[in-house]
């Protein structure tokens, strides 16, 4: 599998796919101050957790471009990091890059310096998210049998990272494998990442893929018609608890009811040991208007309120395995999650 461009560096600026086009329109828009990319990050013309973590840190090199070069230079590109920090709460990804990238800056004193050594951290940043995406597809493809049938939900593809994917990087190995027969997309209410975003990706690679409303996963898990239930993760906490895109808890539910395997894939940058569990994970909150309208169409009356959260929370005990890029864990618990962050300590 190609990596997708979804975004480069170019000549000072950082180029995105803009997704809130697709899959009509291939558009690319141009970033080149900290307001217009916080914009697209606020709004999801770019999105995905790895995603967002990288355009951030791609955010910083543009904020020590445009900061005031004088004796408040280094108070300016803080100041414009936070404006970064301020755009997504859960995602994980996108605080743990711009710690990165404050501890380069920090690390490099000088204006020039500075913009150097963070132009290449955010670049190593996508380089390892990459090797990243293609060592979990491996593992998790090792988990699925021949003729196997899908199940995901929202889009965990080349979209929401450096180009690649999280679950999908799963999808794609198995295909090029030869052991995938044919990929379920949930829709992904209310913005429909998945009839969007991730069918566009899977037709684009030639993987047959049917798309279906949020409400009739369950359904189809009760038929017996899915082998696997493969999905990503925004934040994942100290316990295993994986915060991921509304509408994940439901359809682990229903995948525990039935037997069938539920698996999260997501490289190390989302986990976050600092969390306990997934009580602390701050659900961000999105707008009426992603509810109350389609396009032109009016969906609710004026008096009615919505309840809009963007992301839910799925048990650890739901979770058939975690798949990253340093192998497979099964029944996830605090006690495999620190042994797998003692591991990395330990080779460093």
């Amino acid at each position: 599998m190609i990596p997708l461009p979804t975004m480069q560096w170019m000549d000072g600026n950082l180029r995105l796919l803009d997704q809130r086009k697709l899959p009509s329109e291939e558009i690319y828009i141009d970033c080149r101050d900290i307001d217009s990319l916080a914009e697209a990050i606020r709004t999801l013309a770019v999105r995905g957790a790895p995603a967002i973590g990288i355009a951030a840190a791609f955010g910083a090199v543009i904020a020590a471009l445009t900061a005031d070069p004088g004796e408040e230079f280094n108070e300016a590109f803080y100041a414009k990091i936070d404006i970064l920090e301020g755009t997504r709460p859960t995602a994980v990804n996108l605080f743990h890059c711009l710690d990165i990238q404050r501890r380069i800056f920090r690390m490099n004193p000088g204006r020039d310096s500075a913009i150097e050594a963070l132009l290449e951290s955010a670049r190593d940043m996508m380089r390892s998210d990459l090797q990243a995406s293609r060592q979990m597809g491996c593992f998790g493809a090792d988990l699925l049998e021949k003729d196997s049938v899908v199940l995901t939900h929202c889009n965990a593809g080349g979209l929401a990272t450096a180009g690649l994917g999280t679950a999908l990087a799963v999808i794609y190995e198995a295909w090029d494998r030869g052991v995938l027969e044919k990929v379920y997309a949930d829709e992904t209410r209310p913005l429909l990442q998945g009839a969007r975003l991730t069918a566009w990706e899977l037709s684009r690679a030639g993987i047959p893929v049917d798309v279906l409303p949020d409400s009739a996963a369950a359904s189809l898990l009760q038929k017996g018609q899915i082998d696997a239930v493969i999905v990503s993760s925004d934040r994942i906490a100290a316990n295993g608890d994986a915060a991921n895109k509304i509408g994940t808890y439901p359809l682990a539910l229903a995948a525990k009811e039935h037997g069938i395997p539920f698996y999260v894939v997501a490289p190390l940058s989302t986990f976050d040991v600092s969390t306990s569990s997934g009580n602390e994970i701050e659900i961000e909150q999105r707008g009426r208007n992603e509810l109350a309208s389609l396009g032109e169409r009016k969906l609710l009356p004026e008096a009615a309120g919505v309840w809009n959260p963007a992301f839910d929370v799925t048990p650890a005990k739901l979770i058939t395995a975690i798949i990253c890029e340093k192998g497979v864990l099964f029944t996830p618990d605090t006690d495999s999650i620190q042994s797998i962050f003692g591991r990395i300590t330990d080779s460093r």
